[in-house]
């Protein structure tokens, strides 16, 4: 859920890109058209034709179509920008007959869908930065949008006054009809520029993000950097109760001494991303890896415990080749968390009794150990079976502390 709201962030709401999509794209030729039906028509004996609403319609539903496609692999911007005027062409058919397929708005409806979604077929083919070819694809497209003006400007003459404006060489003969023309395509040149000055600076302002989304995801996990940016205050220092696990690699230090740092590495980052991996489908606030050790905080024992075991099989098995182990510690309790730091430089962390007495826990267990406080075991609510009791003594406590092993 909180990944999601990440993600609306970057792509947008479905509501956004319904809109973006309308005002974009989809709606263009339609509202050129129902203004040039008003113009032929007046307002009122349009506003009560059936023809108005079923291309409203048509458009709601490529809309909604080609924005909910738009965030997938697949757009389908050639298909989805034929949507409309199918749905118009099939609707006026059953209302008119065949006179509908001739009408010269209907043939430049046809015209600028196949144009307009030709071009942004071929542009989506384009990979994600904007090389020249999508770029230029750019420019045409807006020169194809703005000439949807100049055509219906033409249809509106031509039915104002069919007698003198008989063809085309007619039409664009007179000096004021040039003008348009050519005001129009050198809109469409500009407006495409500028769109590819656009396009340019949002995908280096998407990558920036997505850089800075993973960034974040890596120091917060993806729950909290979701509840930091819904409520920045998620992040204030706050007492909870949490459960804290520790787990540490036996005899990491005799095994890393004789190799090379990129060998350590290389085992270090398999066995951080098997611990994520497994941290992270048992509700896990938030981890992290210092050196050879993993510190996860969960919201109850019960989460903390069904890690643990589930990271004491996986990690002893991934490192039982190498002839080491992992000792796992638990303990639960009272503890501050949130961001900590000056003004410049903060970090979310836990701070506490209950922190440094899971660590206490953790340093005792041996290769191959699930370690549970006595306290941490009493708030368990699922049944854990466990060998071993005893009392030990660990650094910084003055009373011993009674542990359990979990089997």
């Amino acid at each position: 859920m909180q990944n999601s709201s990440i993600e609306q962030r970057l792509t947008g709401t479905p509501r956004t890109r319904f809109f973006l999509e309308l005002f974009n794209n989809s709606g263009h030729f339609v509202i050129a058209n129902i203004l040039l039906e008003i113009l032929l028509e007046g307002f009122f004996n349009y506003a009560f034709k059936f023809e108005l609403y079923i291309i409203v319609f048509g458009v709601l539903i490529q809309t909604y179509y080609l924005s909910h496609w738009q965030t997938t692999t697949n757009p389908r911007r050639f298909l989805g920008n034929l949507i409309a005027p199918f749905i118009y062409t099939f609707m006026e058919y059953l209302l008119e007959g065949a006179s509908i397929l001739t009408a010269p708005n209907h043939i430049a409806y046809w015209s600028f869908s196949l144009m307009i979604g030709g071009l942004q077929y071929l542009r989506y083919q384009q990979t994600i930065e904007a090389t020249t070819q999508y770029k230029l694809l750019l420019i045409l497209e807006a020169i194809v949008r703005t000439s949807i003006l100049f055509v219906m400007y033409m249809l509106l003459e031509f039915n104002l006054d069919a007698e003198k404006y008989h063809s085309l060489a007619i039409f664009i003969t007179e000096t004021s009809h040039q003008f348009i023309l050519f005001s129009t395509l050198l809109f469409g040149l500009v407006i495409g520029l500028a769109n590819v000055t656009a396009e340019t600076y949002l995908q280096l302002l998407r990558q920036t993000s997505q850089q800075l989304k993973t960034y974040s995801e890596w120091l917060l996990g993806q729950d909290l950097l979701g509840q930091a940016l819904d409520n920045p205050a998620a992040l204030t220092l706050v007492r909870r109760e949490r459960a804290v696990l520790f787990m540490d690699i036996r005899g990491f230090t005799a095994w890393s001494e004789p190799r090379s740092p990129e060998e350590v590495v290389t085992m270090l980052n398999a066995y951080f991303a098997l611990s994520e991996n497994i941290l992270k489908n048992h509700a896990v606030i938030t981890f992290k890896f210092t050196g050879d050790e993993v510190m996860a905080i969960f919201p109850t024992t019960d989460n903390a415990v069904s890690a643990a075991l589930a990271l004491s099989t996986a990690v002893d098995h991934n490192l039982n080749n190498k002839n080491l182990g992992a000792g796992i510690g638990i303990h639960a309790g009272a503890l501050v968390e949130g961001l900590l730091g000056g003004s410049h430089a903060k970090r979310y962390d836990v701070i506490g009794d209950t922190v440094n007495t899971g660590k206490r826990v953790e340093s005792v267990a041996q290769k191959g150990e699930v370690l549970i406080s006595a306290s941490a075991y009493e708030s368990l609510t699922i049944n854990a079976a466990y060998q071993n009791e005893r009392d030990v003594s660990v650094k910084g406590k003055e009373k011993t502390l009674k542990i359990y092993r979990l089997i």
